[in-house]
């Protein structure tokens, strides 16, 4: 069948199989292939155009041909022009649309269909909140294996969300999405054998194990737990170096944890020197991010006056803050 063969040739050039990767080249076999009006060339078609693959990014040549294909029942069309009316990519937004199509493509047992769908009703994002809708679409989406979708039952598992707590289970579902390398996961599993919750038993060197691969894919919440790993020597030799390290890319990375705990670094001089105005900057960004132990540390710092002028109004504001989250010592400061 040469339309077949035009369809595989696309696909060695635009993977680089036995062939030299050529994104123009593929481009123009799955040209050939959606002329003939058949729904998987008009579908590559469409990712073409979508991510710019040989030829200049067009959304809305992407959702015509995506549209094409799916009113053939082509299942990954279906979902993509779901995608496309949850983002407004070459057509509006319209949430109603895309749960009518995650809806489709989820009974014709599409997992990322599924898994967008059970998101849909757990956020309630153009649609009423039914956690127990959003729990069956995750299990069934979890069951073909899709990482994410095994990673949120697992939090439901963990948290009681919509389903009976049962941490057994909780680890269960985290360890299969991290054996798929989602990084959620991995630190999920690591955070178990660091705190030895239920029926882990306490292995603190799986606990770096699993954060180092998390962080190694970029999890920020890994690489701050990692952090605490070297700071405090769980599972791994003290190196307060590294773990300055570790708390500065968390930090530049958005992560308040991160950020609170880089401050307490230059505060205090963990693997590096002291530095007050240093550490009251950091201290003041995750306190604006709602970190309720540097709120209690800025206000600390307002209060004594510690590398900036005292300032007993501001120092009651962020202890109420920290407070009002429950944080126990800035209740007590209070």
């Amino acid at each position: 069948n040469h339309i077949l063969a035009q369809h595989y040739i696309g696909h060695c050039y635009l993977y680089g199989i036995g062939t030299m990767k050529n994104d123009k080249l593929a481009f123009e076999y799955y040209e050939k292939v959606a002329i003939k009006n058949l729904a998987y060339g008009q579908l590559n078609l469409g990712c073409c155009y979508k991510k710019g693959i040989g030829i200049k990014k067009d959304f809305k040549k992407a959702f015509y041909l995506y549209e094409k294909a799916a009113d053939k029942g082509n299942v990954i069309a279906i979902y993509n022009l779901g995608n496309c009316y949850v983002v407004g990519a070459g057509v509006n937004k319209d949430y109603n649309k895309a749960l009518e199509l995650y809806q489709n493509a989820a009974n014709l047992g599409h997992n990322k269909a599924q898994y967008c769908l059970a998101l849909m009703y757990e956020k309630g994002n153009g649609i009423a909140k039914d956690i127990d809708k959003a729990i069956y679409w995750y299990e069934k989406s979890a069951k073909q294996g899709n990482d994410t979708s095994q990673y949120f039952v697992g939090h439901c598992y963990r948290y009681g969300n919509g389903i009976m707590k049962n941490e057994k289970l909780a680890f269960k579902y985290y360890e299969k999405s991290a054996n798929k390398n989602f990084s959620s996961g991995q630190v999920s599993i690591g955070y178990f054998y660091e705190k030895g919750i239920v029926s882990v038993k306490k292995d603190f060197k799986k606990a770096v194990y699993w954060y180092e691969k998390a962080a190694n894919n970029g999890n920020l919440m890994a690489i701050y737990n990692l952090g605490n790993c070297y700071r405090n020597g769980i599972g791994i030799e003290k190196d307060y170096n590294k773990s300055f390290e570790l708390y500065k890319q968390s930090a530049e990375g958005g992560y308040s944890s991160g950020i609170m705990m880089l401050g307490y670094c230059y505060n205090n001089g963990i693997g590096t020197k002291t530095d007050k105005q240093k550490a009251f900057k950091l201290y003041q960004n995750a306190a604006n991010l709602g970190h309720d132990i540097a709120q209690n540390n800025l206000a600390l710092m307002y209060e004594t006056g510690d590398g900036i002028s005292k300032d007993i109004d501001k120092a009651i504001y962020w202890y109420e803050k920290s407070a009002n989250q429950g944080n126990g010592l800035a209740m007590n400061n209070l």
